[in-house]
C-alpha cells in the first residue's frame, strides 16, 4: 500500500482522456509487458513491407506468384494489429468519445473511466479470451493449416494471437483501472 500511496503522489500527464492519473507498482509492470509486445507489434510492419515488396517484385517481375506470401501479408497485418490493441490502449490511443465527459467535473470523470474499464473493457476482452481459447485449441489439436495449396502451414499459431491480444487487452485494462483506483481513492 505504500508504493500504491507513493506513486499517487506523482501523478502522470494527462493522456488524450484528459486525466492524469497516478502509476502503480501493477500498472508500471503491466505497462512494461505491454509495451514489449507494441515493440513487437512496430516491427511487424517493418517485416509487412518487405513482404509486400518481395511479393510484387516476385510477382511483376518474375512473374511468379505465392499464395503463401499473400496469407503471410495477412497473418502479419492480423498479428500486428493485434498486438498492437493493448499498446494503443495503454497509451489512450484509443478512439474516445468525450464529447460530454470533458465539461465533467475530474471526479467524475475518474468515476466514469472506472465504470467503463471495469465493466465494459474488462469484461467484454475476458469474454473474447473465454471463447478464443476452445478457438485455439481445437485449431491446434487438428493441425489446422490453410485451404489454400501451397498456403501456410499451422493456422493454429495465428489463432493464438486472438488470445494473447485479448488477455493483453485485459491486462491494459486491469492496468488503468488499478491506477483509476488509486486516483479515487487513496489517501495522500
Amino acid at each position: 500500500m505504500t508504493s500504491a500511496a507513493h506513486s499517487a503522489d506523482v501523478p502522470d500527464e494527462a493522456g488524450r482522456s484528459g486525466i492524469a492519473l497516478p502509476t502503480t507498482a501493477f500498472s508500471r509492470a503491466s505497462d512494461r509487458l505491454i509495451g514489449w509486445f507494441g515493440e513487437i507489434a512496430s516491427a511487424l510492419w517493418t517485416v509487412l513491407v518487405l513482404v509486400i515488396v518481395a511479393q510484387v517484385v516476385a510477382r511483376y517481375v518474375f512473374n511468379e506468384g505465392s499464395i503463401m506470401m499473400e496469407e503471410l501479408q495477412w497473418h502479419l497485418y492480423a498479428v500486428g494489429f493485434m498486438l498492437g490493441l493493448s499498446f494503443t490502449e495503454m497509451h489512450e490511443r484509443n478512439v474516445r468519445i468525450d464529447v460530454l465527459a470533458e465539461t465533467f467535473a475530474p471526479r467524475t470523470r475518474l468515476w466514469i473511466e472506472l465504470f467503463g474499464t471495469g465493466f465494459l473493457l474488462i469484461s467484454f476482452t475476458s469474454f473474447i479470451v473465454w471463447f478464443s481459447i476452445p478457438f485455439f485449441m481445437s485449431s491446434w489439436e487438428a493441425g489446422e493449416i490453410s485451404a489454400a495449396p501451397g498456403g501456410l502451414p499451422y493456422r493454429w499459431f495465428l489463432k493464438s494471437f486472438l488470445v494473447t491480444a485479448f488477455a493483453l487487452l485485459v491486462l491494459a485494462g486491469l492496468s488503468r483501472l488499478t491506477r483509476v483506483w488509486v486516483a479515487l481513492f487513496a489517501r495522500p
